[in-house]
């Protein structure tokens, strides 16, 4: 089977969302496909095994002089005109060049594909847009939906309404209708979408977050991490909805009722966290068990790490519900180590673990939180082996083999 994969980025530091679309990319290829990869990077990045093209960006049109000139106003004379013109057109003047661009270069290219996937990242779904214009891709065509979207469809507390939220509802109906087929990270996720949009429940399937094979033999371990302590790692971004202060006073907790606990434990937070800026600073201080780094650590330490650490976090949003499965969660379960969860009750991340999953707690709850890390670090002091996962299940949940089985149950004309 030819696949053709359109793509915002393949530039696996630049997002989460990247390294899960690689990973996809990758599999895909492993999986025996014939793959070709249309990836707006603006980079010219290729990937191992897997024929890549760089679409270039259109720079001699109307939209790009309207774009660029929006930039300097805004930038040089501090007039900020985006939310205005996105209520007059839906998007932005550097949007839609953009998926002008993406749809050039596709209709341009001699690939004769069974399956068209388009991939996007963050709120962005311009590989989306692009393909929607394009009826002739339509009836090979899934349409990927990593998240949410438009972004008031979000749960709490991520949901807010954007000035351009009628247009971009009707961008996403056409999507829904044109696409012949839908694919969802997550089971929650695809049952939510189809509660606004219901033909994602006659279209979609889940394609999980896939655990790709990575090299990181020769990358040494940081400064930082020592092996021999009892290690527990949070690898990612926390936006100003995904508070670290229940993880952290759960910890501190932890450590007054374990005094003996604090020359070989240590709790890690890698990633961006600017929202949480002033509270890690103070935290910093006062703790010397933890190290905090604030900022963006690149993929292969961070991939190294979250294989040798003894317990690898999870921490969502308080809210009632979180639809999302972390692009981190095939990494974790690669590690084959405990994961703490810190999630809502109704949770993708739980779902998939168990309900009987004995490592969760909600990411508020301070006591349950000591409680299980030193359920953990005793189990640890017995033997760190008590604390691998072993869930074959989801092993092959996330592998090769179950993708290559769901592209193949499609009925291709």
């Amino acid at each position: 089977m030819k696949i053709l994969v359109v793509v915002d980025s393949i530039n696996i530091e630049d997002s989460s969302g990247s390294k899960a679309n690689v990973a996809l990319i990758h599999n895909l290829a492993e999986a025996g496909f014939e793959v070709l990869v249309y990836h707006y990077t603006l980079k010219n990045i290729q990937l191992s095994g897997v024929s890549c093209f760089a679409v270039p960006e259109i720079k001699y049109s109307p939209l790009y002089f309207l774009s660029r000139m929006q930039r300097v106003l805004s930038r040089n004379f501090n007039v900020n005109l985006a939310s205005f013109l996105e209520q007059l057109f839906g998007f932005s003047f550097t949007f839609f060049n953009d998926a002008k661009s993406i749809a050039r270069a596709l209709k341009k290219s001699t690939f004769e594909p069974d399956l068209v996937l388009t991939l996007s990242k963050g709120t962005s779904f311009r590989p989306h847009y692009a393909v929607l214009k394009m009826s002739k891709l339509h009836d090979k065509w899934m349409a990927y939906v990593h998240d949410p979207y438009p972004i008031h469809y979000y749960p709490r507390p991520y949901n807010w309404i954007e000035s351009s939220y009628k247009q971009k509802d009707q961008f996403f109906i056409k999507v829904s209708q044109k696409a012949k087929y839908s694919a969802f990270p997550s089971l929650l996720l695809q049952e939510w979408m189809g509660s606004y949009f219901p033909n994602f429940l006659i279209t979609g399937m889940v394609i999980p977050h896939q655990n790709a094979k990575y090299d990181v033999e020769n990358t040494k371990f940081p400064s930082y991490f020592d092996k021999s302590r009892f290690n527990i790692l949070h690898a990612g971004n926390l936006l100003a909805q995904r508070s670290p202060e229940g993880l952290i006073e759960g910890f501190k907790l932890f450590l007054q009722q374990n005094q003996d606990a604090r020359k070989e434990v240590r709790l890690l937070l890698l990633g961006n966290a600017s929202d949480h800026t002033i509270m890690l600073e103070e935290y910093k201080k006062n703790c010397p068990e933890i190290y905090i780094y604030n900022g963006n650590v690149v993929f292969d330490t961070v991939y190294h790490l979250q294989q040798n650490v003894s317990v690898n976090v999870i921490l969502e949003a308080k809210s009632e519900i979180s639809l999302f499965l972390p692009a981190k969660f095939p990494h974790c379960i690669a590690a084959n180590t405990a994961i703490l969860l810190l999630a809502p009750y109704y949770s993708e991340t739980r779902r998939l673990l168990g309900n009987n999953y004995r490592y969760w707690s909600e990411v508020d709850d301070v006591e349950s939180i000591a409680f299980i890390i030193e359920k953990l670090y005793q189990l640890w002091k017995q033997n760190p082996d008590n604390l691998l996962l072993n869930r074959s299940d989801l092993e092959d949940y996330l592998s090769v083999n179950y993708l290559k089985n769901v592209i193949n149950d499609l009925k291709i004309n």
